[in-house]
């Protein structure tokens, strides 16, 4: 009763914020009817309309807010408008010993389309783990290079940095294309080097950390900036590295596969390409569940394969809470563990507390197949990449999410042998229990591991994972207030998104500043709501 005496006292004082034109359009009701049926509908009809006029509105809104953003970043200066016939990028596709996917093709297209525009690139790439993001990244900054510019590749973990350096120069050494790498572990004499090698111009290609942003990090000339992982990375970060040259083009990278409607909310100011296609001749990766009570069993099977001259990692599981420290204590706990199961075998450790030449040589020991085991806490979950290494073993598995799992189980799969990832849990976490009220708390979990059995596809499980987690949490893949819809569900509305999203593109084309009088109330809706929060999304 009092909820109504509310509404009949304050409804007619709610404004209009959706102009004619877009009501017309799209066949929604008043904003008044709406938030009156939605609370006392008349029938389903009425409350179906009047959900459907909310659901848009707060999408249009975003829609907006973002589409206002793009329109400022894409006219804030001129860009660079690079010639995309590159000698440099031919050379090293025809040096490769097998072809680009079609989804590879495809992006690179994009990328180069935005390359010869003078705006500046905002781009950012998908793709399911292992889907060769690195390789279309190198061959947009070849292409660079070959304009006379240089390139800086940003990634969130030194390990991760010295990896791509070490791919990276690989290819791009027979080509003649000069590479530095720049973390915070150089020595100070090491980094003199670096700089004055990048600030000179010498460097065409840089590989390293957030060391890259640190002040003494001069460019000669720097014309695209690749930010790999790049929800790892702060706004501020991400400025902070783009702003080391006049206007550079901006790609960002991730391997966690983002559904289309999380990406058209979170990532709807820029231009997204997915690169949803794995290289030919990968083999499948066998995922099975096990419990606790199995794990000699387990054990045994893993024993098989490493007699086989295969390789392992092991996981540790997440304390609950933890701090780094206790993640150090369980990873240490398991590798002790491992050696009196494993006796005969070679075991190693690695935890994010290891300095980094005590990581790097775990890491050259276990590419050189010096270690048959490797106990490790998440610091492999990103970028790791051993194509002897068949074996994932996740303990614990259920206090994992269900993207970080399959981040983990893309750590194999990566040579011509056949990979399993086991996941091991308490038996009450069997995917294949039946749910009753008397195992609620153990549902999500189990879903998790049938969703992670059953399916190999990042894109299938980002949307599974939607529908478990909801918006918030998979949102925190970066820093964003936006999500907090009152009304809408990204995992249930995505049409309506899709048309919001339209609509919101055609107004702000003919109307960027809202400063039409149909568009006054508008521009108020969208600066109190959105505008001003969070700083949504701007990466270049």
């Amino acid at each position: 009763r009092w909820v109504k005496q509310a509404l009949d006292q304050l409804t007619n004082e709610v404004p209009e914020v959706l102009p004619l034109g877009v009501r017309e359009t799209w066949e929604l009701v008043g904003r008044r009817e709406a938030i009156r049926s939605y609370h006392f509908p008349a029938s389903e009809a009425e409350l179906r309309l009047a959900r459907r006029r909310l659901v848009f509105e707060e999408f249009f809104g975003l829609q907006v807010a973002l589409a206002q953003r793009r329109h400022e970043y894409d006219h804030r200066g001129h860009g660079i408008a690079f010639k995309t016939d590159s000698a440099l990028t031919a050379q090293l596709h025809r040096s490769l010993p097998f072809e680009l996917t079609d989804a590879q093709q495809r992006v690179l297209q994009e990328i180069r389309r935005d390359l010869a525009q003078p705006r500046p690139m905002n781009r950012l790439v998908q793709g399911d783990v292992g889907s060769g993001k690195t390789l279309v990244a190198l061959s947009a900054m070849l292409t660079v290079v070959d304009n006379g510019y240089q390139a800086a590749l940003m990634v969130p973990t030194e390990i991760l940095a010295e990896q791509h350096h070490r791919v990276l120069r690989h290819w791009c050494e027979p080509l003649g294309v000069s590479l530095d790498l720049i973390t915070g572990r150089a020595g100070s004499k090491q980094r003199r080097e670096s700089q004055a090698r990048l600030s000179q111009g010498e460097t065409q290609i840089a590989v390293g950390t957030h060391a890259l942003i640190q002040e003494g990090i001069d460019f000669d000339h720097l014309g695209l900036v690749v930010v790999d992982e790049q929800h790892r990375f702060g706004v501020l970060q991400r400025k902070l590295l783009s702003g080391k040259g006049e206007t550079p083009d901006v790609l960002v990278m991730t391997a966690t596969p983002i559904p289309r409607t999380l990406a058209l909310t979170v990532y709807g100011e820029l231009d997204v390409s997915v690169i949803d296609e794995l290289p030919r001749g990968r083999t499948p990766i066998v995922t099975e569940w096990y419990p606790l009570g199995k794990r000699r069993e387990l054990y045994s099977q893993i024993k098989e394969r490493l007699r086989a001259g295969r390789q392992a990692y092991v996981v540790c599981p997440l304390v609950e809470e933890s701090e780094a420290l206790e993640d150090v204590e369980a990873a240490t706990a398991m590798a002790e563990h491992l050696r009196e199961h494993f006796k005969g075998f070679e075991v190693g450790l690695i935890h994010g507390r290891l300095k980094p030449a005590e990581k790097d040589e775990v890491m050259l020991r276990f590419r050189a197949g010096k270690i048959d085991l490797l106990a490790a806490t998440t610091v492999i979950e990103v970028g790791i990449d051993v194509p002897n290494a068949t074996i994932m073993l996740i303990v614990n598995a259920d206090r994992f999410g269900l993207a970080q799992l399959h981040q983990l189980r893309g750590r194999v799969g990566r040579g011509a042998h056949e990979s399993q990832c086991y996941l091991l849990t308490d038996a009450r976490y069997n995917p294949e229990l039946a749910e009753d009220e008397s195992s609620l708390q153990y549902r999500d979990a189990r879903a998790r591991m049938r969703f992670l059995r059953d399916y190999s596809d990042g894109f299938r499980l980002a949307e599974a994972d939607l529908e478990l987690r909801g918006p918030g949490e998979l949102g925190g893949t970066r820093q964003s207030g936006s999500l907090d819809f009152r009304v809408a569900n990204l995992a249930s509305d995505g049409r309506l998104l899709e048309d919001a999203r339209t609509a919101a593109q055609k107004l702000v084309k003919d109307d960027p500043h809202l400063a039409l009088a149909d568009h006054a109330a508008l521009a108020r809706f969208v600066a109190a709501r959105y505008r001003d929060r969070g700083q949504l999304a701007e990466v270049g």
